[in-house]
């Protein structure tokens, strides 16, 4: 069973699935590429730990960290294992008092819960080979979410929204989102302040 190692490049909106996101992974030191389709809250969830956002309460994830780190439990990785009619089956590799447990995960939750931990992420070499030339529209990961906002989607956002207001503004407003559990907002807000400081 020969492993590969991934990292996330990018979590985009889904042209196919409404209110879905494509979760990209890609091996390390090669070209070949996982698109895994999620749900809204666990696109939102990776994205949080990924830009290092700070809710002012934990989200699920950060409960499962919490609770994790509380009884020495380390999340040594995540592994992909199996790719079956569109969807990929997950693992996460625990580690206690030197005693290792695989726990059966959704590959969102997995990874969600993984990046807190800076776990690694791999697949098997022949799940990469079946599936580098797929599409995100050949994926159809099974996800429940309540939210269907688009916390990355810049469309529906007015082209110079944001123009009225000074960097320092915009500084406070996403503290305060923050503090409000305003994820959306915060993500808009954050997408806006990167842009300025690239120009």
């Amino acid at each position: 069973m020969q492993k590969t190692r991934l990292e996330i490049t990018g979590i985009e909106p889904s042209h196919i699935q409404s209110g879905s996101y494509v979760l990209t992974l890609k091996e390390i030191d090669g070209q070949r590429k996982l698109p895994i389709v999620i749900g809204g809250y666990e696109a939102q969830a990776i994205a949080v730990e990924l830009e290092k956002m700070k809710p002012s309460r934990p989200l699920t994830h950060d409960l499962f960290r919490a609770f994790s780190l509380a009884f020495a439990v380390e999340i040594k990785e995540i592994l992909i294992y199996k790719f079956k009619e569109g969807v990929f089956f997950s693992k996460l590799i625990c580690i206690k008092d030197g005693v290792i447990t695989e726990i059966d995960s959704r590959t969102s939750d997995a990874i969600a819960i993984g990046v807190r931990f800076n776990a690694k992420i791999y697949t098997l070499n022949s799940i990469l080979d079946e599936v580098s030339g797929f599409s995100a529209s050949d994926m159809n990961e099974p996800y429940d979410f309540d939210d269907e906002n688009d916390i990355f989607d810049q469309d529906e956002q007015a082209p110079n929204e944001w123009d009225i207001y000074a960097t320092e503004e915009l500084e406070h407003q996403l503290t305060e989102a923050l503090d409000n559990e305003d994820y959306e907002l915060a993500s808009k807000i954050r997408d806006e302040l990167n842009r300025r400081h690239q120009n």
